[in-house]
């Protein structure tokens, strides 16, 4: 019972990582023009975000220590200040993107225009980041966001064809669709799935409940299940869309678009589900964003930062976490559509990609700070692939941006 409780980090981080506004966004919009032609990017993206967050958590169980705080030490001010930036900045991005998306989830159960739904929105993002255990945020957040599998039983509601679904997987560019636009949502799914935010909070929240060389096991059981559970709801998610919004040709602009075909499988009820899910996975990666943002820029100035400690014990992290707040506020109350705010988000989000995971695979096979505990060959293998894919989506982001029009 104490390891499935332990789950609560990585359903979390799944839930937040996977399934935040980005994906719930950028899946479905892929579902609704492409079909099931790109869920290979998914499970590419689900098995690079289990192989470095693994590498994240480990380093942080052995060490004691979060990643971007071993970043600084081992690398160099320089090389960890040019991580820092790109990763803040991308973070600041999904935070306000996560905001927005609260605001919407919250709007399709209230008809409210989600502009007064904004500050309230990350009023209590503040508040449970300022009030509530790490232990409870984790446990409450993750399981609600858990009800986003009523997506996986509307796709057995619509009883598809499954013949003609399964042959739809066959990675191929669809008919009238132009390549590159094919290629530009190839990198945002990538982009989506292994968000920087991601390692970084899990590699915190690892130190926030204190696990050390024994907890291990539970750390893989963190990554290796709460991960693929994030990659098949963003999976069902992209063939609700393919199954009702493809045939019809429906394109996503909003968020009632995304839960369309959950309404037409299950009725009322379905949907107050999948609302409930969608603000509770929002809601998710909007704490773990405002998190993450703190976490970077304590670790990298050597801030007393964590909820392990009382508020006036890391007046600067939480300091920081506000500020972080009022901007992405600042920046939905201009009138920016947070649907647009977040497809931007997970483009930009490829391009920092080899800042982040490069150092972590290098801190995960340095014996200072995980002794024996270092990556095997299979893993450096693996890691040295995946960094070859990091670096040619974070090379063809902007290009694909701007032949695609941002994938218009």
């Amino acid at each position: 019972m104490k390891r499935l409780l332990g789950l609560a980090l990585g359903i979390l981080t799944a839930i937040g990582g996977f399934v935040d506004i980005g994906d719930l966004v950028t899946n479905a919009v892929v579902g609704s023009r492409f079909g099931l032609s790109l869920v290979w990017v998914v499970v590419v993206g689900v098995v690079g975000i289990c192989l470095f967050a693994e590498m994240s958590g480990r380093v942080a169980a052995v060490s004691g220590r979060a990643t971007f705080e071993i970043i600084r030490e081992r690398l160099s001010p320089r090389m960890a200040l040019a991580n820092l930036t790109a990763s803040f900045l991308i973070n600041l991005l999904t935070l306000t993107a996560e905001v927005g998306g609260i605001a919407l989830a919250l709007q399709l159960a209230s008809d409210v225009h989600p502009r007064l739904w904004i500050p309230v929105a990350a009023f209590a993002v503040w508040l449970v980041v300022w009030r509530v255990k790490f232990s409870v945020l984790e446990n409450v957040t993750g399981v609600v966001g858990l009800t986003l599998i009523v997506f996986a039983v509307a796709i057995f509601l619509l009883a598809p064809n499954w013949s003609e679904l399964a042959s739809g997987l066959r990675p191929s560019v669809p008919a009238g669709e132009p390549v590159p636009t094919y290629w530009y949502y190839a990198v945002a799914l990538f982009g989506a799935a292994m968000t920087p935010y991601e390692v970084f909070f899990f590699s915190s929240g690892a130190v926030e409940e204190r696990w050390s060389v024994r907890d291990l096991g539970q750390e893989r059981l963190n990554v290796f299940v709460g991960f693929p559970l994030g990659g098949l709801l963003s999976i069902s998610i992209a063939v609700c869309a393919a199954i009702v919004l493809l045939p019809r040709g429906i394109r996503v602009t909003s968020l009632s678009e995304v839960v369309a075909p959950v309404a037409l499988a299950g009725g009322k009820l379905a949907l107050a589900v999948v609302i409930v899910g969608m603000v509770a996975a929002t809601f998710g990666a909007a704490l773990e964003t405002a998190l993450a943002g703190g976490y970077t820029v304590a670790q990298f100035f050597g801030w007393s930062w964590g909820k392990f400690r009382r508020p006036t014990e890391a007046a600067r992290f939480h300091l920081l976490v506000i500020v972080t707040l009022l901007v992405g506020v600042g920046v939905l109350m201009t009138g920016v559509d947070p649907v647009k705010v977040t497809e931007y988000s997970v483009v930009f989000s490829a391009i920092a990609l080899p800042l982040t995971y490069l150092p972590i695979l290098i801190i995960a096979n340095d014996p200072q700070y995980v002794g024996d505990h270092v990556n095997g060959r299979f893993t450096n293998a693996l890691g040295l692939v995946f960094l070859v894919l990091i670096v040619l989506a974070s090379v063809a982001a902007i290009p694909l941006m701007i032949v695609t029009g941002a994938g218009a």
